[in-house]
């Protein structure tokens, strides 16, 4: 274990040295992949080093209590050696923690679908909660988000909405939002003042570049339209809307946010590509290890993940048993109250898998 603490030192000065190269400073992209490789080996570094410096003042204490050459000496390494056994497995297990192989597609941008399911008006209306909530989350955590499709309702809310997040880390954080979430409250439009439960769902997906998923022409079948906007009136007099569908697999996307035909074709393949390559990493996980499609790791989207009851101000994550009395500041964008705590179940799930 110590000795990876010091190849990743070494990494680091590797990762240092290409940065300062002049020949790599001007490729933008090169750099981008640099710098975020470089915060996350430091993040692992940092734990490695408490785990080197409890390690090394244990072997360090245990020598001079073997020496026995001084009893001041002896009586301090013995108080040095009781303090740092005590830290030695909890740093040990956070630095196994942080050495977990990483999922591939956490780094890229995400793409994320929100449906109203049951409830009618009322899940239209939490749909576009659940936008705001990210959009609020999107911000603080510094990231770009893009509409790339939306089915808006008269009421504010949504019957449909897809949009990206560009940022750090965006898939790694938000892949844990994707399931079925249930709403519990009093709908401004019921009169005797009864709690309903309504159901939307969330399908969070990588972004997949032209180099992950390749798509044919000829796979492909591309339907133009009218776009229409609340209550079927027309928005657009032209042919801008855009429909895909994958003739291979079935699947069929609609884009027609933008008054461009050419820019919802753009959206419309990039949310396809996303799908594929879901589709592509969702197979091999499933031949790789079974026992790793959890709720918690996959994100499951035929359970309900999550619970919010809004007159007891309460959130429940179903998949970790976890419940929380914040219901106001996860809507106004603190979705990390959920998501830590969600992204450590599953690394310590791996540990113990491995």
């Amino acid at each position: 274990m110590l000795d990876l603490v010091d190849k990743i030192e070494a990494n680091m000065a590797n990762l240092d040295q290409q940065m300062s190269d002049p020949a790599i400073v001007s490729d933008q992209k090169k750099m981008i992949e640099l710098g975020r490789e470089r915060r996350r080996l430091e993040s692992v570094l940092q734990v490695g080093m408490a785990y080197r410096e409890a390690a090394t003042a244990v072997d360090e204490a245990k020598e001079i209590i073997d020496a026995g050459e001084d009893d001041e000496l002896v009586a301090m390494a013995r108080e040095e050696l009781e303090k740092y056994e005590e830290q030695l497995p909890e740093v040990e297990r956070e630095f196994r923690l942080a050495l977990l192989p990483r999922d591939p597609a956490d780094d890229k941008p995400a793409i994320v679908e929100i449906r109203a399911g049951t409830g009618g008006d009322e899940a239209a209306l939490f749909a576009g909660d659940l936008f705001r909530m990210y959009q609020r989350f999107s911000d603080h955590q510094g990231w770009k988000l893009e509409v790339l499709n939306s089915n808006a309702t008269e009421l504010n809310g949504f019957k449909e909405i897809s949009f990206s997040l560009t940022g750090d880390e965006a898939y790694g954080m938000m892949k844990y939002e994707s399931g079925v979430h249930r709403v519990q409250r009093v709908p401004a439009t019921e009169t005797q003042g009864r709690i309903h439960t309504s159901a939307v769902s969330v399908a969070v997906l990588p972004e997949a570049e032209e180099v992950d998923i390749e798509i044919k022409e000829n796979e492909i079948k591309i339907d133009v339209y009218r776009s229409s906007g609340p209550g079927g009136q027309s928005v657009n007099t032209t042919d801008s809307a855009v429909r895909i569908t994958h003739l291979p697999t079935g699947l069929v996307v609609t884009c027609q946010d933008e008054k461009s035909q050419h820019k919802n074709r753009a959206k419309a393949l990039k949310v396809l590509r996303a799908r594929l390559y879901d589709q592509m990493m969702a197979e091999q996980q499933a031949k790789v290890d079974a026992e790793r499609r959890s709720m918690v790791s996959t994100g499951d989207r035929s359970a309900k993940i999550r619970t919010y009851n809004f007159p007891q101000s309460r959130v429940t994550d179903h998949r970790i048993k976890l419940t929380i009395h914040k219901l106001d500041a996860v809507l106004a964008g603190e979705v990390n109250h959920l998501i830590m705590p969600l992204r450590q179940h599953d690394q310590e799930e791996r540990l113990n898998l491995q």
